[in-house]
């Protein structure tokens, strides 16, 4: 049955979860373009009259979002609004049996390494000559570079491995010219992701290789900041910080998971780890890269925390001050180690001990940044909204840390540059400022 007032063809791309899933679209983005077909990415507009939802599978949250959404797209199916929904990501290669059964209205499901099936429903072919030049949805000044897939560590809580399989790091020279292509586009900033960065290299050059890629890739003219995320702690791969230190656009900032701070817990999580090599670690990377910025998250109420193993956390987040701070409440998960031991942290306590290392950590990131006040900072312009140019220091990451705040009645900056920014005033997690002139 046709449905009426609809442009054929037009596809839009829903993306959910993290940054890597983002990668993902914008690739199937531009393989669904490559081949000539009308796409866009969370659009706005009823336009479309074909849907592929790109699903995160992570925790309880996650999937629940993903579930919602799907049905959505189903109703609107079922009122001929769409005409296709597709169905793609980490919840649909976990779970893909059960979601046929459950939602059989969608009209095909596919797992994460799945995208050449899926553009086969579109009789389009995957184009390799496409590799490296990628269309991107964010601000035309970043992108995320995803340097390798899957995960090869054995945390009891995650069931990445379960969804994106074993570690595979990109070749070098397929990631330079990446680089290469974003950078002629306009990109200045490159933020460096995979499931374990740190990893990097193992598989396909029998070493670490992190440093030599982030050399590599600090050599890519145009790129002004480059960023690197999820470092696993254990055989942190320390020439990486020597990179960071001897490379100006490089930026002095790492985001380094780092789970819990008991070293009973991080045993129980099988890291590989202790507190005591944790806090060793993260003073080397003080030594090392004076002005680093060391952002980590943390989980609250694992199987077997007890009340004692907590204060440890807490303790710990206090000594180390880190500059940035995230935690997850545990989310108990199919097939994953942990999913064998008795989930023993109600729900409440959970949260409520993720609330209190939030409290304390407001803090530290409230006294942190009271020291800036009266500092200069290169400072790139993300976006103005009500008001305000709204940008970020080389020790903030896209969405999940501080912004600076300018007046736009003041200052006229342009989006996607750099300004030197003096910081006038500070809150636990964004700072104001002037621009010098």
């Amino acid at each position: 049955m046709k449905v009426k007032g609809l442009k054929k063809d037009k596809v839009n791309i829903v993306t959910l979860g993290c940054s890597k899933n983002l990668v993902d679209s914008e690739v199937m983005l531009t393989q669904l373009r490559g081949n000539g077909i009308k796409t866009t990415h969370e659009s706005k507009k009823d336009d479309a009259n074909i849907v592929i939802i790109n699903t995160c599978g992570f925790i309880d949250n996650a999937k629940q979002e993903s579930i919602d959404t799907i049905l959505r797209y189903v109703d609107a199916k079922e009122e001929g609004l769409v005409e296709k929904v597709y169905v793609t990501g980490c919840l649909s290669h976990r779970y893909k049996d059960d979601l046929e059964k459950e939602i059989p209205q969608v009209d095909a499901f596919f797992g994460t390494m799945e995208l050449p099936a899926l553009l086969k429903k579109f009789k389009a072919d995957y184009k390799h000559e496409l590799l490296g030049d990628r269309i991107t949805t964010t601000s035309k000044h970043y992108a995320y570079l995803k340097i390798a897939e899957g995960c090869d560590r054995p945390c009891s809580f995650c069931a990445i491995p379960l969804m994106r399989g074993g570690h595979k790091s990109r070749p070098i020279e397929e990631l330079v010219t990446e680089a290469k292509n974003l950078a002629k586009n306009g990109t200045k900033e490159l933020l460096l992701i995979a499931q374990d960065s740190t990893y990097y290299g193992l598989d396909l050059y029998k070493k670490r290789n992190l440093a030599e890629l982030m050399q590599r890739l600090s050599d890519v003219e145009g790129i002004d900041w480059i960023r690197l995320h999820y470092a696993f702690p254990t055989g942190f791969p320390m020439d990486v910080l020597d990179v960071m230190a001897e490379r100006p656009n490089i930026c002095n900032y790492l985001d380094i998971p780092l789970q819990h701070g008991s070293t009973k817990m991080l045993k129980l999580m099988r890291r590989g780890t202790t507190r005591e090599k944790t806090e060793a670690l993260l003073a080397e990377m003080r030594s090392r890269v004076p002005d680093i910025a060391i952002r980590t998250t943390l989980i609250a109420g694992h199987p077997g925390e007890t009340e004692e193993d907590f204060a440890d956390m807490v303790d710990f987040v206090e000594k180390s001050r880190f500059d940035r701070l995230g935690i997850f409440t545990y989310s108990h998960e199919e097939n994953t180690h942990a999913f064998s031991m008795t989930d023993d942290v109600p729900d409440e306590v959970k949260q409520e001990r993720a609330n209190h290392v939030m409290q304390v950590q407001e803090q530290i990131s409230y006294e942190i940044n009271q020291t800036k006040i009266g500092k200069t900072f290169k400072v790139l312009i993300d976006r103005k909204e009500s008001g305000s140019f709204i940008g970020r220091t080389e020790h903030d990451s896209p969405e999940v840390d501080n912004e600076v705040y300018i007046d736009a009645k003041k200052h006229y900056l342009r989006v996607g540059d750099f300004a030197q920014i003096k910081i006038t005033d500070a809150t636990e997690f964004d700072l104001y400022g002037e621009p010098l002139l």
